[in-house]
């Protein structure tokens, strides 16, 4: 097997019903039910006009500034994938433009997440397709590789396997390893209802801040009288 230069065949998917579930849920929510330890790194950020995105890994690693295996990676998602590339954060040249979104539309592709740049900014700011990005350069990309596809990489020390879920909303991205996707979809509700609660309790003029005086005086914390 030649590594750096190969493409793998996914061996599981998070079903498409569940991710589409999580779109009804806050990434920030999700996030607090995995103890805020997971992230993809405030860098990424929405790159279209919004909307939320929700959908298995199709992951793509390619030396930075170079495109050729996300093109092949358009010829073989499935609708609903997400295409993930770690391009290393560069941001030399940009990865992907409006015709490659396009062409992600027609193939119904859930969204792309790019860690590294993009071009055709307005263009592609104007829909409502999730792009989510490190930055923007008119300069174009590479296409002659090396890179792989359906292979672990990790933007920011979040690891995303092929075929784990992939959601972002306008806080930011966060993978949801495949075999937690359901009980955190379970916690997540709990922890909507919660915060439903509080919203409502504030509004009302009843909630209970008295956790936060009982928090200081257990820190020792000086306030003077």
């Amino acid at each position: 097997m030649t590594y750096g230069l190969r493409i793998l065949k996914r061996k599981r998917a998070v079903d498409l019903e569940l991710a589409k579930e999580f779109l009804d849920v806050p990434v920030a929510n999700v996030s607090d039910c995995m103890s805020r330890m997971a992230s993809g790194g405030a860098r990424l950020r929405p790159m279209h006009a919004g909307g939320r995105m929700a959908g298995p890994a199709l992951t793509v690693k390619t030396r930075p500034g170079d495109n050729l295996m996300i093109l092949k990676a358009l010829m073989l998602a499935k609708p609903g994938d997400v295409i993930v590339v770690d391009a290393g954060g560069d941001l030399t040249n940009s990865l992907i433009g409006e015709i490659m979104v396009g062409d992600a539309i027609l193939k119904k592709v859930a969204g792309m997440v790019i860690n590294g740049a993009i071009r055709d900014s307005e263009e592609i700011r104007s829909m409502n397709f999730p792009v989510f990005a490190a930055g923007v350069t008119h300069r174009g990309p590479y296409k002659d590789g090396p890179g792989e596809i359906n292979v672990p990489i990790a933007i920011d020390g979040m690891v995303i396997e092929p075929g784990d879920l992939v959601i972002g909303d306008g806080d930011g991205l966060l993978c949801v390893p495949f075999d937690d996707a359901q009980a955190l979809l379970n916690a997540a509700h709990q922890k909507q209802k919660i915060e439903e609660k509080m919203v409502a309790e504030i509004g009302d003029g009843t909630y209970d801040r008295s956790w936060v005086d009982a928090t200081l005086t257990r820190m020792n914390c000086y306030i003077e009288a």
